[in-house]
């Protein structure tokens, strides 16, 4: 479930952000006094929805295979419309200021607005999707508690992004106008960076231009640090929080009537609800994606060896210590030297799953059982627990055993002969 919600949050959070700002910013009159061009922010977010749910299905059958020819164009098309959306914005307070005097730049406006909402939506979401064919793993049933754990998680994800940019929305109420906008122009310029930052490594992977020195480490940085970048589109919004509070502040306690003294005090301290409020989820964002990445990054540790009896070149594990269906890993020094594994575990039906802690795809990276699986860490692909024992794919590399005198009987010759499979 933290998978899929540190993977969907970030490429949501951008764009619910955007269409906020704009919608904020642009937004003038009500019901028929409203322009017609008004809705054209709601059409560029649908064009952007659809054309990314067209594009994540053309990806997962494999009818795309090759993006370059896709993410080109549109990354050149997101930083223009990009540049021209930070002219929109600054000139937005004169735009909606009696607009009807001047309705056509105000159209001019909401069409940016609405190309730039598309192209950023349409760049974000499909990743995003493409989250929804991973619910169910390959021989898994439909409906089990994993897959729908894996769907509150997406569902959370895009639940979280709408309501941190409904919270920051507030601010509206109690932010002068310039702070917004500031806040606004600081969210766009970072998602120019990112938009930027995509185009320079597709332009250099497919060889059209080429950075030494500072550009080259300066893009380095951007792509290591490309989370921080998401997180800095919600703290930039701390700046109009800061500022209306400090506004409530300086209106003047004493008013010529009770009225006009409660409406006051209710505007201080709705300024002061809505900064809390943006800083609570300022901090729930940079937790997220940097603890709730980490903790989904975890390399996973392989559990010590157990103990066993090696006695003649024989190792015997009796069936009690491994008879309770779950991973057992055991230690072998071979006759050259080279420290091996071996694993155990008693399957379904009563037979023992036994083979080294390696596989011929993998190396010896090991196994580690999660939530009832065996699965593998390097490739994190789950073991059948039905197949442990048998060669191909990823299972371990099986090796003679026998059965006797209810214990699991390995001659240390049959050890030695696999000890490549160890060696660096």
């Amino acid at each position: 479930m933290l998978e899929q919600f540190v993977t969907v949050m970030p490429g949501t959070l951008g764009p619910a952000l955007l269409v906020m700002c704009l919608n904020v910013l642009l937004s003038v009159g009500e019901g028929r006094k409203r322009p017609l061009s008004a809705h054209w922010r709601c059409i560029g977010l649908v064009v952007g929805i659809l054309g990314a749910v067209v594009f994540a299905a053309l990806r997962a059958t494999a009818v795309i295979i090759q993006r370059t020819f896709i993410n080109y164009p549109t990354l050149v098309c997101c930083v223009i419309a990009d540049i021209a959306l930070i002219m929109v914005i600054v000139r937005a307070r004169g735009l909606t200021r009696d607009w009807a005097h001047h309705a056509v730049w105000l159209h001019i406006g909401n069409a940016v607005a609405g190309i730039a909402i598309a192209l950023t939506v349409f760049r974000a979401l499909p990743d995003v999707i493409l989250e929804l064919t991973i619910f169910i793993e390959p021989g898994d049933p439909v409906f089990t508690s994993e897959m729908l754990l894996r769907a509150l998680g997406f569902i959370l994800g895009v639940a979280a992004s709408i309501i941190v940019a409904c919270i920051i929305r507030s601010i509206r109420l109690t932010a002068t106008p310039l702070w917004f906008t500031v806040a606004a122009l600081m969210l766009i310029a970072l998602i120019v960076i990112q938009h930027l930052t995509s185009l320079v490594t597709l332009m250099l992977s497919v060889g059209d231009i080429m950075l030494q020195g500072l550009s080259f480490h300066v893009l380095v940085w951007l792509i290591n640090n490309a989370s921080w970048l998401i997180i800095a589109q919600v703290w930039v919004f701390i700046v109009p929080a800061i500022a209306s509070v400090v506004a409530g502040f300086r209106i003047p306690a004493v008013a010529r009537n009770p009225a006009d003294s409660r409406r006051r005090t209710a505007l201080r301290r709705r300024a002061m609800l809505s900064a809390a409020w943006t800083v609570i989820v300022a901090i729930g964002v940079t937790v997220a994606l940097t603890y709730g990445v980490a903790q989904t990054n975890k390399q996973p540790v392989l559990s010590p060896p157990e103990s066993y009896s090696l006695s003649h070149d024989v190792a015997t594990i009796k069936f009690s210590e491994v008879s309770d269906g779950h991973l057992h890993r055991f230690q072998y020094k071979a006759k050259d030297g080279t420290v091996m594994r071996f694993i155990i575990i008693k399957k379904n039906g009563g037979a023992y799953g036994v083979g080294l802690d390696a596989c011929d795809n993998c190396g010896d990276a090991g196994y580690y059982e999660k939530d009832g699986k065996i699965i593998c860490k390097r490739c994190d692909v789950a073991i059948n627990l039905a197949t442990i024992g048998f060669k191909g794919g990823c299972n371990p590399i099986p090796f003679p055993y026998k059965t006797t005198h209810g214990a699991i009987v390995i001659n240390t010759a049959d050890l030695d002969a696999l000890s490549s499979h160890f060696k660096s």
